[in-house]
């Protein structure tokens, strides 16, 4: 396997301020703290370096990865027809972003100084012809890159060439253990092996793995095994996302999970992890932060505020921003809430000014119901995505909430 060369990360985006990595360090030990991680030591030899050009500019642990970043989608097309998928994708959405657009999109992002890494998402970003020129700007602009993909495209040669165009972790999705399963909910046969061939090519090229699950009724009972898997294939990172009903994920909402099974889902990520050298992060499941203080038992004033900067909980607006293959800027895949679009409103304007994003900053005063009275909503939250689904007010509660449930 390759080694990870230092001289492909932009170095004062990973590295400046120092207090950032002391920040990224900070939350990873109380993590383990509150965890009992006896894999930590392991994490550190095997994924602790690599992970710091992933996690640029990251200020704690939350939804979606880290925050302070953005994830461009940069193209609706893809070579699969997942069911689960919030982009829908298949063909290329109307009016993407033409290569001379799409940079000086780039350049716009790099103008905000909290965002050092740039995720191509989409759809499938590999089969966009430009993203290698795209990836080679956005790493002169000072991005660090990293790409969201199924990963069956993905060969030695192709793995080798993202890593030349500064790409320093690739988010891979995997949805079962078995690969008829995997390749029913992806709509493609051999989507699984091909995702594996790819996963090791990366692995190879010293790329960062990450392996991105959904959650929801179709494998259940395999994510304990597909844990394991993501680990003995050597990921650093794994989101584990819960199915929200968007996109064609709106067609399979009887497969989401219920209050019950989040519940057993996030007790069970916490269970996991302590066996396991690969970092897991909850998607739409905020409640897992203080769900692990609870059972520490450090829910009172002092430790809340200690952990206000190192969890975040749901990052919706809150650091993390989803742009659309058009240009619309979306808080998150999951709140389908157009606040402007970068062909007709500077980027940054949308960032500041947007009135969705400075409601979803407010946790103090803009939650409803349970959220808006909850103790815990400085490091939680509420799952904005999933409220807006369900209700459609993103500022509702969060109906999977298991630590307030309903009378």
């Amino acid at each position: 396997m390759a080694k990870t060369a230092f001289s492909d990360w932009p170095l004062k985006s990973v590295f400046w301020p120092p207090t950032l990595v002391l920040r990224q360090l900070g939350s990873v030990l109380y993590f383990s703290y509150l965890i009992r991680w006896k894999q930590l030591p392991r994490w550190f030899l095997r994924h602790s370096i690599p992970s710091l050009p992933v996690a640029a500019g990251a200020v704690g642990m939350g939804c979606i990865g880290f925050p302070n970043h953005p994830a461009w989608e940069v193209t609706a097309a893809c070579n699969l027809r997942c069911v689960h998928c919030h982009a829908a994708g298949g063909h290329p959405a109307p009016g993407e972003l033409s290569t001379e657009e799409a940079k000086r999109f780039i350049d716009k992002l790099a103008e905000v100084r909290e965002f050092r890494m740039l995720v191509y998402t989409g759809g499938e970003p590999l089969v966009r012809p430009d993203l290698p020129e795209l990836l080679r700007h956005s790493r002169k602009a000072g991005f660090t890159n990293v790409i969201a993909t199924n990963a069956t495209l993905i060969t030695d040669e192709v793995a080798m060439e993202l890593r030349k165009a500064g790409v320093v972790g690739a988010a891979v999705s995997l949805d079962s253990v078995r690969a008829d399963v995997h390749d029913n909910i992806r709509g493609v046969r051999g989507a699984f092996d091909l995702a594996i061939r790819g996963i090791h090519a990366l692995r190879r090229a010293g790329i960062l793995v990450q392996v991105n699950i959904t959650a929801m009724e179709y494998n259940f009972a395999d994510l304990e095994e597909l844990i394991a898997l993501a680990d003995a294939e050597g990921a650093g990172i794994m989101l584990m996302y819960q199915l929200v009903p968007v996109g064609r994920g709106n067609d399979i909402r009887d497969a989401t999970l219920t209050v019950n099974q989040n519940e057993q889902l996030l007790k069970s990520l916490a269970r996991m992890q302590k066996r396991v050298s690969t970092i897991i992060e909850p998607v739409a499941g905020p409640q897992y932060w203080p769900y692990l203080m609870t059972q520490r038992g450090h829910m009172n004033g002092l430790w809340l505020k200690l952990a206000r900067p190192v969890f975040h909980g749901c990052s919706a607006g809150r650091g993390f921003v989803y742009i659309k293959a058009n240009g619309d800027v979306w808080p998150c895949p999951f709140v389908e809430v157009n606040c402007g679009n970068v062909r007709e409103t500077p980027f940054r304007k949308i960032w500041a000014e947007s009135e969705v994003f400075r409601n979803l900053r407010n946790r103090e005063n803009s939650r409803k119901g349970r959220c808006g009275t909850c103790a815990y909503r400085a490091i939680c939250g509420g799952c904005r995505g999933r409220a807006y689904a369900y209700t459609g007010d993103y500022l509702a509660e969060d109906p999977l909430c298991f630590l307030h449930p309903k009378t």
